[in-house]
């Protein structure tokens, strides 16, 4: 007996108290698993992660340095660039609030001008960078030098009408049905500037606004050239009507061609159609007139810019002619 109980085997091992029944919830756990696996580029370990890695650093670089914080234009306001943009700006009366220009550039004569009359009308002056021109550009050729300009003023219909009064010749505007590319819009009011007209009308809708590159295209046509924006274009060459202008719309199947129209004594308005469909239906109804431009019949239409400033031109000639048999 003394034996039996010596041996190791025989010894009874303690039974810890109060032990825990049941898994206690880690199978459960371990059944739910640790969600859906990460991209492999967002795993630190990945060889995806390096790339995507040097892949960001390669388009921060392109992109540059951030702007300064000064540097931002706010909203509303446009940063018009190119020295002669610039200059027709600057010396037209406009209010402007900052120029910016390139260091290097202050012994140009033109630069220096600019630089001025800044100074004389209390405008801030800022020092920048090309690269950071470039940026505050999007890259658009700037020549060193930019002006910000606050909103457009945009008048009325009315106002365009009284413009037309004051004048010796009839009047004369110039209306965009929905021509919604800027470079259309700027090289129309620079084609309204060299054949005198009154102003440029365009709805509010479905249409380009005088913006920076209107600004740029216009060679500073948009700062002797005043735009009226309405709601209701239909209604507005009604109102025009009221006033005693002939509305000529611009079509290629047009019923007349327009150096055939003998309006030299009249108030005219010269409607041109979209890019791409043209005319719109109420507005071609609203039209007193539809005159076509004689082209080559190999080709079937023209830009809309370029149709603008020859229907121009013709009724500029139609009125030399008128006047010199009147003499």
């Amino acid at each position: 007996m003394a034996g039996h109980f010596g041996r190791p085997g025989a010894v009874r091992k303690g039974v810890k108290k109060g032990g825990k029944v049941g898994s206690g919830g880690q199978r459960r756990r371990g059944l739910e698993g640790k969600g859906p696996t990460p991209k492999a580029e967002d795993r630190t370990y990945h060889p995806a992660h390096k790339k995507k890695v040097a892949r960001e650093a390669a388009i921060a670089k392109a992109a540059g340095p951030k702007l300064r914080g000064h540097l931002h234009t706010p909203e509303g306001f446009e940063l018009v660039s190119g020295r002669n943009p610039v200059v027709e700006i600057v010396t037209s009366g406009i209010p402007f609030s900052r120029v910016f220009v390139v260091g290097s550039l202050a012994n140009d004569d033109r630069v220096a001008a600019v630089l001025q009359k800044a100074t004389e009308s209390g405008a801030d002056l800022i020092e920048v960078t090309r690269q950071e021109l470039d940026k505050m550009t999007d890259g658009q050729v700037h020549q060193g030098i930019a002006v910000e300009i606050p909103p457009y003023e945009y008048v009325d219909v009315d106002e365009l009408v009284t413009l037309g009064a004051d004048h010796l010749e009839p009047g004369l505007i110039v209306a965009l049905d929905s021509v919604t590319d800027p470079h259309n819009l700027g090289a129309a009011m620079r084609s309204a500037s060299a054949f005198r007209a009154d102003g440029v009308l365009i709805p509010e809708r479905r249409s380009a606004g005088v913006n920076a590159t209107v600004w740029k295209v216009s060679a500073g046509a948009a700062a002797r050239v005043p735009v009226a924006r309405e709601t209701n274009l239909v209604r507005a060459l009604e109102c025009l009507k009221e006033h005693g202008y002939f509305v000529v719309g611009l079509a290629g199947e047009g019923d007349a061609q327009i150096d055939s129209l003998d309006m030299a004594d009249v108030p005219v308005v010269v409607v041109t159609g979209s890019e791409g469909k043209g005319l719109s239906r109420l507005v071609r109804d609203t039209c007193d007139v539809i005159a076509s431009i004689p082209i080559a019949s190999e080709m079937e239409s023209l830009n809309a810019a370029v149709a603008t400033g020859i229907a121009l031109y013709q009724l500029d000639v139609n009125r030399r002619k008128f006047h010199q048999k009147k003499a």
